[in-house]
C-alpha cells in the first residue's frame, strides 16, 4: 500500500493508549483526525500530528474518512462501533469490543450487513514472535498440544474502571484460543482484590477444552517486576514466547521430549533454541493491518467474531469470580 492510496483514519480517544494508536496512523500516513471527549487532550495531539481535531459527529459525517479507530473507555466500545457502523466507516475497536455479549453480537450483525470491516485490538496477535509461534504450533513442529499457559504481570497501572481480568487478560485469551482453534469447554477463575473493594488485583484462570487439552492465564498488577510469557508445551517439545526479552530471544524452542519408561516417564533434555525473528512494532503492524482491511485487501486477522469468542471466556471467567 503507498502513501498516495493509503486509506484515511479517524482516532476516537487520545487517551493513554490512543495516543500510541495516532502516532502510528499519522506515521502510516493515514492519520486525518482525532477526536476526544477532552477536548485539550485531542488539540494538543492535533497540534502535534498537524491534523484537525474534530467532533465525533463530524468524522462520522465526513465520506473522505472511511476508517475510524476506538479507543475510548471500555463501556462506550460497543455504543461508538455501533454508531461508525451506521454511518459506513469500518471500524477498529480496542479490546474488549464490547461488555455485553448482546452488543458484540449485534455489532457483528451490523458490520457484516453493511459490508464493513470490524476489527478488534488483540495487539499481540500482530506480533512477529507470536505470529511465527502459531506457525511452527500450526504446522506441528512440537506435536499435539498440551498444555499452554502465560503470565502477564507488573507493578501497576491500576485501574478503577475494570479488574485485572478484563484489563490483562484479554491479550492471553486471544493467543490462546487462537493457538488451540477451539473454545473451552469450561473455564474456572480465582481472583483477589487488596487495593479496591470488588475490583480484582490478580486472577487465576483455567481454560478446559475438548480432548484434555489445558490452559491457565495469571494476571496481575500487583507485581514486582514485569513479566509477559507464553508458555506452550506439545507432545514433541515446548515453546516460550518471552516479550520482555530482546529480539534475539523472545522466542525460544525447548525441543525436550518425554520417553517412556520402566517405572515412569523419563524427561529427556535437549539445547534450546531462538528463534530468529526481525524486530518490528507490533501496534505498527496492527494498525497497517486494519488500514488493509479499510482498503478492502483483505478481512481483519482479529475480527468481530474473534473479538466475541475472546468475551465469552472474559464472561465466564468474570461468573466464576462472581461465585
Amino acid at each position: 500500500m503507498t502513501e498516495t492510496n493509503t486509506p484515511s483514519v479517524a482516532v476516537a480517544g487520545c487517551g493513554y493508549w490512543g495516543r500510541n494508536l495516532v502516532r502510528n496512523f499519522a506515521e502510516l500516513g493515514a492519520l486525518r483526525a482525532v477526536c476526544d471527549a477532552d477536548t485539550a487532550s485531542a488539540q494538543a495531539l492535533a497540534e502535534t500530528y498537524d491534523v484537525p481535531a474534530r467532533g465525533w459527529d463530524e468524522i462520522l459525517a465526513d465520506p473522505d474518512i472511511p476508517g475510524v479507530a476506538i479507543a475510548t473507555p471500555a463501556a462506550t466500545h460497543a455504543p461508538l462501533a455501533r454508531e461508525a457502523l451506521a454511518a459506513g466507516k469500518h471500524v477498529f475497536v480496542e479490546k474488549p469490543m464490547a461488555l455485553d455479549l448482546a452488543d458484540a453480537e449485534d455489532l457483528i450483525a451490523r458490520a457484516a450487513e453493511a459490508g464493513r470491516a470490524l476489527m478488534v485490538g488483540h495487539l499481540l496477535q500482530y506480533h512477529a514472535a507470536f505470529q511465527a509461534l502459531h506457525e511452527r504450533v500450526a504446522r506441528g513442529d512440537i506435536g499435539a498440544l498440551r498444555y499452554v499457559y502465560s503470565n502477564r504481570l507488573n507493578f501497576g497501572k491500576v485501574r478503577h474502571e475494570e479488574n485485572i481480568l478484563w484489563s490483562f487478560a484479554p491479550h492471553d485469551i486471544s493467543m490462546i484460543l487462537s493457538l488451540v482453534g477451539a473454545e473451552p469447554e469450561r473455564v474456572d477463575a480465582v481472583g483477589h482484590n487488596y487495593l479496591q473493594p470488588g475490583i480484582a488485583d490478580t486472577t487465576t484462570t483455567h481454560l478446559h477444552f475438548p480432548g484434555g487439552m489445558a490452559a491457565h492465564i495469571f494476571v496481575s498488577w500487583l507485581h514486582p517486576f514485569k513479566e509477559q510469557k507464553l508458555v506452550v508445551i506439545g507432545e514433541d517439545g515446548m515453546m516460550v514466547f518471552d516479550d520482555t526479552r530482546d529480539w534475539a530471544e523472545k522466542l525460544v524452542l525447548y525441543p525436550h521430549k518425554v520417553a517412556p519408561g520402566e517405572r515412569a516417564p523419563i524427561a529427556e533434555r535437549a539445547d534450546a533454541q531462538a528463534i530468529v525473528i526481525a524486530p518490528s512494532e507490533p501496534l505498527r503492524a496492527e494498525c497497517s493491518h486494519f488500514l488493509g482491511c479499510v482498503a478492502g485487501e483483505h478481512d481483519p486477522r482479529t475480527d468481530g467474531a474473534e473479538g466475541l469468542r475472546v468475551l465469552r471466556v472474559l464472561h465466564a471467567a468474570q461468573q466464576a469470580l462472581d461465585h
